[in-house]
C-alpha cells in the first residue's frame, strides 16, 4: 500500500514538474528578441502607427464614392463580407509574420521560405514607387493649408489672372446668360453673354495650383511650378526629422499625426450635418440598391477597398510589427486596427455626403453630378463647399491641416517599410540610417521636379493607376500562398499557427486558416482577373493617355513583380546539387531562431533544475 502510494506521489510530482517545465518553455519562447534591435516605447506607439498608416486620404475621398456608386447602405454588405473573409485575415498574418520573425519585408523570407524573397524586394520597389507620387499629393494639401491663412481664401473669388470668362465664385453659384466684359489679347474690350459654370475652385486648383493649362501632356510636361516644388520640399523636411531617429521618434509623432484627423472629421461631421440639404446627401450615401448585389463589379470594388485601404503587401506591417515584443497579442491587434481603420471609411461618408448634399442644394445640381472622388472631392469639391461657410478660413486650415496629418502617417509607413527592409538586409544601410534617408529624400526631390511641373498632374495619376495596384495584388498572393502553403513544408497553415501559439499562447482558429489557405488568394485572383478585362487606357481630364505612356505604365508595374519570378532562379542556380534538391532547400524553413536567443532553462529569474519545485 505505501509502495503504491509513494509510485502515484513520484507520477503526480514528476507529472507536476513536466507542466512546470513546458510552462516556462511557453515563457521562454515568449521572450526571444533579437539582440539590439528596437522596440516600439510604448504599445499605443505601434498601434498609432498602424492606424495613421492605414486610415490615409482614400479614406476621406474614396470610400464614400465607392459606397454611392455600389448602392449605397447595400455595399455596405459586400464589403463587410470582403473584410471578414479576406482583409483582415491578411492584415493579420502580414503583422503576425512580421512579429515572429523580427525582420523587415525582404529578410523575413531568409526565414521563411527562401525561394519566395523577391516578394520582399516587390513590396520594397512598390513601397519607392508610391513614394514618388503620394507625397507630391500631400505637397497640394500643404500648399491648400498655407493659402488658407488668408482673410478671402483664395479659391473663392474670380479675379485671379488665370480665371476665365466661365468662373463663378461659389458664394454667388453657376450664373447662366450672363453679361461678361474682358479685354482680347489685343487690347480690345470685349462683352458676351455666357454661362458661368466653372467654380472658382475648380479654376484654383487646375490653373492657379497645378497649372495645367500650359502644360500639352506627357510630351510636354511645362516648367516647374515652384510652389509646388517648395511645398515638397517642406512634405520631405518634416519626413526626415519625423524618422531620422527611427520609430521611438516617429512613434511619437504619430500621437498627433493619426489622432489630430479624427478630432477634424468629428468637427466637419458636426458643421456638415447642420447644414441645409444635409439629410438628402447622407440619405443618397446610405440608402440601399439592393439591384446592385447581383453584379460583380460591386464586389469586386468592395475587394479592392478592402485590401488597398488595410494595406497588406506595401511592407509596412511588417516592418512596424517587426518591432514589437515577442509576446504582444497580434491577433487583437489586428483587429483592433483594421475595424478602426474601416470604422473610419465609414464616417468620412457622412462627412463628405452630409456636405455634397448641401452643395446639391445650393447650386441647384443633383447630387450624382456633385458626387465624385480622388483630388477632385478633397482639392475641389469641398473647398467650394468650405468656400461658401462662416468661417472659411478656420474651417479650411482645419481641413487642410487634417488632408496633411493624413498623407503625413502613410508616408512614414512606406519610407519606414523600405529603410527597415534595407536595413535588416544590408548592414551598411542599418548603420547609416540618417545619410540612406538623407539620400532617398534627396532623390525623391529629384524625381519631384518632373511631379511638380505644370503637366506633373498627369504623372500622378499615370503613377497612381500603375504604381501599386497589380504590383501589390501580386505580391500579396504570393505571399499568402506561400506562408500557407509551402512555409515548414508541413501541414499547410501549420507553421505559422504554431508560431502565432508561441507568441501568444493559443493557435489561431480554423476560420483564419481557411481564409489563408483558400478564400484569400481566391479573392484576389478574381480581382486581378476582374481589373484587367475591364482595363481601359488612362484618361484625365479629356487627355487621352499615349500609348507609350501606357506601356511605361507597365513596366512600372512588371519591374516590382519581376522580382518574385527572377529571386526565385537566383536562388535556385546559386545552391549546389541537383535540380529537385535546390527547390527543397529553398522551399525549406531555416532555423528561425538561433542558439542563445531562448533563456536559459528560467522563469522569472530562478533556475529550474531537474527535480519538480514541489520536491521539498
Amino acid at each position: 500500500m505505501e509502495s503504491a502510494q509513494s509510485s502515484l506521489e513520484e507520477d503526480l510530482l514528476e507529472s507536476q514538474g513536466t507542466l512546470v517545465m513546458e510552462q516556462a518553455s511557453r515563457i521562454r519562447l515568449s521572450t526571444r528578441q533579437i539582440e539590439g534591435r528596437e522596440t516600439w516605447g510604448k504599445k499605443i506607439d505601434f498601434l498609432l502607427s498602424v492606424i495613421g498608416f492605414c486610415v490615409d486620404l482614400g479614406n476621406v475621398w474614396r470610400f464614400p464614392y465607392m459606397c454611392y456608386k455600389n448602392g449605397g447602405g447595400a455595399f455596405l454588405i459586400p464589403y463587410c463580407v470582403m473584410l471578414i473573409f479576406g482583409g483582415i485575415p491578411l492584415f493579420y498574418l502580414e503583422l503576425a509574420l512580421g512579429q515572429y520573425n523580427q525582420s523587415g519585408a525582404i529578410t523575413v523570407w531568409d526565414k521563411v521560405c527562401p525561394i519566395f524573397k523577391g516578394i520582399g524586394y516587390a513590396m520594397v520597389l512598390v513601397a519607392f514607387f508610391v513614394d514618388w507620387y503620394y507625397n507630391v499629393i500631400i505637397s497640394y494639401a500643404l500648399y491648400y493649408f498655407f493659402a488658407s491663412f488668408t482673410r478671402q481664401v483664395p479659391w473663392s473669388v474670380c479675379d485671379h489672372d488665370y480665371n476665365t470668362k466661365y468662373c463663378f465664385e461659389p458664394s454667388n453659384g453657376p450664373e447662366y446668360y450672363a453679361n461678361v466684359t474682358y479685354t482680347d489679347e489685343s487690347g480690345n474690350e470685349i462683352t458676351e453673354i455666357v454661362n458661368k459654370t466653372v467654380s472658382a475652385t475648380t479654376e484654383y486648383y487646375e490653373r492657379g495650383v497645378l497649372q495645367m493649362h500650359h502644360s500639352e501632356g506627357l510630351g510636354n510636361l511645362g516648367s516647374i511650378v515652384w510652389p509646388l516644388l517648395l511645398s515638397l520640399l517642406a512634405v520631405y523636411v518634416i519626413c526626415y526629422f519625423s524618422l531620422w531617429k527611427g520609430i521611438k521618434q516617429s512613434g511619437k509623432v504619430v500621437w498627433f499625426t493619426a489622432t489630430f484627423p479624427y478630432v477634424v472629421l468629428f468637427c466637419l461631421l458636426i458643421r456638415g450635418v447642420t447644414l441645409p440639404g444635409s439629410a438628402e446627401g447622407i440619405a443618397f450615401y446610405l440608402k440601399p440598391n439592393v439591384t446592385k448585389l447581383g453584379e460583380a463589379q460591386v464586389w469586386v470594388d468592395a475587394a479592392t477597398q478592402v485590401y488597398f485601404s488595410l494595406g497588406p503587401g506595401f511592407g509596412v506591417l511588417l516592418a512596424f510589427s517587426s518591432y514589437n515584443q515577442f509576446n504582444n497579442n497580434i491577433q487583437r491587434d489586428a483587429m483592433l486596427t483594421s475595424i478602426i481603420n474601416c470604422a473610419t471609411s465609414f464616417l468620412s461618408g457622412f462627412v463628405v455626403f452630409s456636405v455634397l448634399g448641401y452643395m446639391s442644394l445650393r447650386n441647384d445640381i443633383p447630387i450624382e453630378k456633385v458626387a465624385t472622388e480622388g483630388p477632385g472631392l478633397v482639392f475641389v469639391t469641398y473647398p467650394e463647399a468650405l468656400a461658401t461657410m462662416p468661417g472659411t478660413s478656420i474651417w479650411s486650415i482645419l481641413f487642410f491641416l487634417m488632408l496633411v496629418t493624413l498623407g503625413l502617417d502613410s508616408s512614414f509607413g512606406g519610407t519606414e517599410a523600405i529603410l527597415t527592409a534595407l536595413s535588416d538586409e544590408f548592414r551598411l544601410v542599418k548603420t547609416n540610417r540618417k545619410l540612406v534617408l538623407l539620400l532617398l529624400f534627396l532623390f525623391y526631390m529629384l524625381v519631384g521636379l518632373a511631379f511638380t511641373s505644370q503637366g506633373g498632374t498627369y504623372l500622378v495619376f499615370l503613377f497612381d493607376n500603375f504604381a501599386a495596384q497589380y504590383a501589390i495584388l501580386t505580391a500579396v498572393f504570393f505571399e499568402a500562398i506561400a506562408v500557407s502553403w509551402f512555409y515548414g513544408l508541413t501541414i499547410p497553415t501549420e507553421r505559422i499557427s504554431d508560431n502565432i501559439a508561441e507568441m501568444i499562447g493559443s493557435r489561431p482558429a480554423f476560420f483564419w486558416r481557411i481564409c489563408w489557405l483558400f478564400l484569400c488568394p481566391i479573392m484576389i485572383v478574381v480581382i486581378l482577373i476582374f481589373g484587367l478585362m475591364n482595363f481601359e487606357n488612362l484618361e484625365l481630364d479629356g487627355y487621352p493617355y499615349p500609348d507609350w505612356s501606357m506601356a511605361l505604365g507597365w513596366l512600372i508595374s512588371c519591374t516590382s513583380i519581376s522580382f518574385i519570378p527572377l529571386m526565385a532562379i537566383y536562388k535556385f542556380l546559386n545552391t549546389p546539387g541537383t535540380a529537385m534538391e535546390r527547390i527543397i532547400h529553398n522551399l525549406k524553413t531555416p532555423q528561425q531562431w538561433p542558439e542563445g536567443t531562448e533563456l536559459e532553462n528560467g522563469m522569472n529569474g530562478m533556475v529550474l533544475g531537474n527535480k519538480p519545485v514541489t520536491d521539498v
